[in-house]
This record gives C-alpha cells, sequence and structure tokens, in this order.
C-alpha cells in the first residue's frame, strides 16, 4: 500500500503543503510519524480525502451533470469571427476549449478571469505512474 509525505499529498490534491498539515492536525487526514520523522499518509485515506474534495461544490456554484469542474484562471483568448480559443489554467493542468466566439463574449471570457471547465467525455484514459 502506498504512502504519501506532506508535499506529495499537497500536489496531488491541488492544495499547498499548509494546508495539508492542518488537515493532519485537524483529524481530517490521517497520518503517521515515519522512522525520520516526517508525516506519511496512506494512499487510501488520500484517494478517500480526494474523493470527498472532488464531490464539494464550487463555492456559489449551481447543480450540474457534469463532476469533472476545474477551476483555474483564462490565460489566453483567442478569437476569430465565429470561434474563440480559450485556454485555463487550473492548477497543473492546462485546458484549451473552443467554443463560440458569442459565448465567450457573453461570458466575459478575457485573461485573468476565473472560470471553471465542465469536461464531460464518453472516452477517459488512464495511465498508471510507474515508481509513484
Amino acid at each position: 500500500m502506498p504512502t504519501y509525505r506532506v508535499t506529495e499529498a499537497a500536489t496531488l490534491l491541488g492544495v499547498s503543503d499548509d494546508t495539508v498539515r492542518r488537515w493532519i492536525d485537524s483529524g481530517r487526514l490521517a497520518s503517521t510519524r515515519a522512522p525520520h520523522g516526517h508525516h506519511e499518509i496512506d494512499g487510501v485515506a488520500l484517494a478517500e480525502l480526494a474523493r470527498t474534495l472532488g464531490t464539494e461544490p464550487e463555492p456559489g456554484s449551481s447543480r450540474r451533470s457534469t463532476r469533472n469542474r476545474l477551476r483555474g484562471i483564462v490565460t489566453r483568448v483567442v478569437r476569430d469571427t465565429v470561434m474563440a480559443q480559450v485556454e485555463l489554467q487550473a492548477g497543473p493542468y492546462r485546458i484549451v476549449s473552443l467554443i463560440s466566439r458569442e459565448a465567450a463574449d457573453e461570458l466575459g471570457l478575457e485573461p485573468g478571469v476565473v472560470a471553471v471547465a465542465s469536461v464531460k467525455a464518453t472516452d477517459v484514459a488512464v495511465e498508471h505512474v510507474e515508481g509513484r
């Protein structure tokens, strides 16, 4: 069963190391102390917390059928007469979407605006990362 250090857990959850430490201190995330004194977080416990975080609604959001929602900042918008290419940085993830220019204009999408990318797909590839 894999275990993770605080920094690894923070990276996987998309939060700061301090947030993970606060969750440990408050009992929201269980950990043990390794012989070297660092916190070790059980992979199953980390996965359960990640699942819980994924079901918490965005503040101020309405209910939607899409579950895969990535909040981030718009970094680039390229418009032509009909379409707009919108780039969003959501933590370490770069999301690129093609939407109508009209929709981009109505939403006020410009660099620096906070937005949420909703991903709904029938095919999603999952790959195991070796070494972790």
